[in-house]
C-alpha cells in the first residue's frame, strides 16, 4: 500500500527548515584555548599557605626535608591554569608563608619591622617567578599538542624558571638574599650528592623537575596508570641513582676550632676585650696537642691586634702555649676611614695574611640608601652605626704550606665567592661565623646546613666554626667529623682530610646555572610567541 501525502502535509514539509549537513572537517566544537585551573583560588590560596609551611619544614630545624619538595608541588599544582593575577596572589602567598617562618629568627633583637620587610620583599620575587611558571603551564597544552612534548618539555622549563627567579633573588638587588633555596633543605637528604656535580641550582633544578615531571605526568589523563607510575619511579630513581663524588683526598690536616660562647651580639653589653678573653680560655685545652693550625670565629678578636698591643700580646700569649701554632681569627678593621670585617692569619707575631669579607650583609653591616630607609625606620637605620666595605682580597691563606680558602658568615652562601674559593685551589675552607644575634633559633642550624652542602659542592672539609655554635668540622663527603654543641665553650680537634681536585660543580657550576636558566626563558618565550590554532575534535561516522 502506498502512502498519499495531503495537501497538508505537502505544505508543512515545504515550510520546514532545510537539514544541515555535518562537516566532518571542522571540529563540532571549539575546545579551550587555556589550560583551565586544577582546582578553585580560594583552594589554591589555601594550599600556598600550606606550601609555605611545608617548603620550610625541610630546613632544619626540623629538617624533614621531602616536606621541601611537597611544597614545591602544592605550588605548582595552584599555578597550572591560572592568568598572571592569580598566580602572583598564590606565589605571594606562598613566598610570604615560606618567608615569614623561615627568618623568623629576625625578631629575636630586631623586632617585627625588619623581619615583615624582608619577608614581603622576599615573597613578591617568589609572586614575580610564579607568573612566568603560570603562563608557560597556560598555554602548554597548545604550544605543545604531543603528550611526550609536555612530559618532556614542560618539567624543564618549569623548573629553570624556579632556578630563574632563585638565581636573581641571590644576586640583587644589594648583593642579594642567597638563603633558602630549594637545594638548600637537602643537606641531610640521599639527593644531596647531585650537588658536587650540579651545584646548588643544578640542584634546585634537579628537584623542581622531579616534582614537575610528577606532576605532568598525572595530568596526562590518557596515559595509562602503569605507565605514569613507572615514568615516576625511573625519574626518581634516576636522581637517586647519582653517585657520590669520590672526593679525592691527600693527607690531613691537623686543625682546631675554638668556640668561646661569647655574648658576642649586637646589643650585647660587655667590656672590650671579653670576646677575646673567651676564646683565650676555650682554647687552654689544647694545650700539648701538635697542631697545624688553629681557627676563631668571626670577631672572636673584638679589639684589633694590629692597633691595641694587649690584643697582639694575647694572640702571642696563645700561639706560643700552643706551640707557635698560627692561628686564625676574626676581628673588625678600620683602614683610613674604611671599615672591615676581616679575617687576620696571625703568625710568628704579627699578620702574615688577612682576608676582607666578599659579602657584608645589607642592612645589617651596611646601610643601602640609608637617607630613604632612615626617613621611613630612624631607630632601625641608626643601629646601623658603621658600612663595611666589600673585601677585594684573595680567598685563601697559604699556612705553612696549607691552602686554607676563608669564608666569613655570609659568604658561605655566596656560590661566586666558594667557586672562586676553590680555582684558588683550597684544600679546606674555614668557616668562620658570629651567630650569636640569632640566639637559639634556626638560624644557625640552616647555616650548617649550607656549609655541609658546601663542604659535598665543592669536595673539601669544611671548619664551621661561630662564636655561639653550631660548631663543627664537616668532611668532604658531608659527614660530620666532630663538633661542639651550641652554646658551650669548647675546642673541637681532628686530622681534617685535604683535597685538590675540584669537583665538576666548582668547576662548572656557572655553566650549568645560566643553561637551565636558559631552559626556562627560551621555554617561556616560545609558549608566549608561538601562535596556536585549536585543535580539531574528531567527529564520529554514524555506521
Amino acid at each position: 500500500m502506498s502512502a498519499t501525502l495531503t495537501p497538508a502535509t505537502r505544505a508543512a514539509a515545504a515550510s520546514a527548515p532545510t537539514p544541515q549537513l555535518i562537516d566532518l572537517r571542522r571540529p563540532l566544537a571549539e575546545p579551550q584555548r587555556f589550560t583551565r585551573p586544577l582546582m578553585p583560588l580560594w583552594l589554591a590560596l589555601v594550599g600556598a599557605v600550606g606550601a609555605g609551611i611545608a617548603l620550610d619544614a625541610g630546613f632544619p630545624d626540623k629538617g624533614w626535608w621531602p616536606l621541601t619538595l611537597v611544597g614545591v608541588g602544592i605550588v605548582l599544582v595552584g599555578l597550572v591554569g591560572r592568568g598572571w593575577g592569580s598566580a602572583f596572589l598564590i606565589g605571594v602567598v606562598a613566598g610570604a608563608t615560606f618567608w615569614g617562618v623561615h627568618i623568623f629568627w629576625l625578631t629575636l633583637y630586631l623586632g617585627p619591622i625588619p623581619w615583615l620587610g624582608l619577608s614581603g620583599f622576599e615573597a613578591v620575587y617568589f609572586g614575580l617567578g610564579s607568573i612566568l611558571i603560570a603562563l608557560v603551564y597556560r598555554r602548554a597544552d597548545r604550544v605543545w599538542p604531543s603528550r611526550w612534548g609536555r612530559l618532556g618539555l614542560v618539567p624543564i622549563i618549569v623548573s629553570g624558571l624556579w632556578v630563574l627567579r632563585e638565581g636573581i633573588n641571590s644576586i640583587a638587588p644589594y648583593g642579594g638574599f642567597s638563603w633558602g633555596r630549594v637545594a638548600m633543605s637537602q643537606s641531610e637528604s640521599p639527593f644531596a650528592d647531585i650537588v658536587a656535580w650540579l651545584g646548588m641550582s643544578g640542584l634546585s633544578f634537579a628537584l623542581v623537575w622531579m616534582v614537575a615531571f610528577l606532576i605532568q605526568l598525572a595530568r596526562e589523563f590518557d596515559l595509562r596508570t602503569s605507565s605514569r607510575v613507572l615514568a615516576g619511579a625511573i625519574a626518581i630513581a634516576a636522581l637517586l641513582a647519582v653517585p657520590a663524588w669520590p672526593a679525592p683526598t691527600s693527607g690531613t690536616s691537623r686543625i682546631a676550632g675554638v668556640q668561646g660562647n661569647s655574648n658576642a651580639g649586637l646589643f650585647a653589653v660587655h667590656q672590650p676585650g671579653d670576646i677575646l678573653s673567651d676564646h683565650v680560655a676555650a682554647s687552654v685545652p689544647l694545650e700539648g696537642d701538635k697542631l697545624d693550625v688553629v681557627v676563631w670565629p668571626e670577631n672572636a678578636s673584638d679589639i684589633d691586634p694590629t692597633r691595641y698591643p694587649v690584643a697582639a700580646e694575647t694572640l702571642d700569649s696563645v700561639s706560643r702555649s700552643l706551640g707557635g701554632v698560627p692561628i686564625v681569627v676574626g676581628t673588625i678593621q678600620q683602614r683610613g676611614d674604611k671599615v672591615y670585617n676581616t679575617s687576620l692569619l696571625w703568625q710568628n707575631g704579627g699578620v702574615a695574611d688577612f682576608y676582607d669579607k666578599r659579602h657584608p650583609v645589607p642592612f645589617a653591616e651596611w646601610m643601602p640608601n640609608r637617607d630613604f630607609f632612615h626617613a621611613l625606620q630612624p631607630d632601625l637605620v641608626d643601629l646601623v652605626t658603621r658600612d663595611y666595605e666589600f673585601g677585594g682580597t684573595d680567598l685563601t691563606f697559604d699556612i705553612n704550606g696549607l691552602i686554607a680558602g676563608i669564608s666569613i658568615c655570609f659568604d658561605i652562601t655566596d656560590d661566586a665567592v666558594m667557586r672562586e674559593m676553590s680555582d684558588e685551589g683550597a684544600q679546606v675552607v674555614l668557616s668562620q661565623t658570629n651567630n650569636a644575634d640569632f640566639g637559639k633559633t634556626d638560624e644557625n642550624l640552616q647555616q650548617l646546613a649550607i656549609a655541609r652542602l658546601r663542604a659535598i659542592e665543592l669536595g673539601r672539609s669544611v671548619v664551621n666554626i661561630s662564636t655561639v655554635g653550631t660548631s663543627q668540622i664537616i668532611g668532604p663527603d658531608g659527614r660530620t667529623i666532630t663538633g661542639i654543641p651550641a652554646y658551650q665553650a669548647g675546642a673541637m680537634v681532628a686530622d681534617v682530610p685535604l683535597a685538590t681536585v675540584p669537583t665538576p660543580a666548582s668547576l662548572f657550576g656557572f655553566q650549568i646555572e645560566w643553561l637551565v636558566a636558559g631552559f626556562g626563558v627560551i621555554g617561556l618565550a616560545v609558549a608566549l610567541t608561538t601562535r596556536t590554532s585549536p585543535r580539531p575534535v574528531k567527529a564520529r561516522r554514524r555506521s
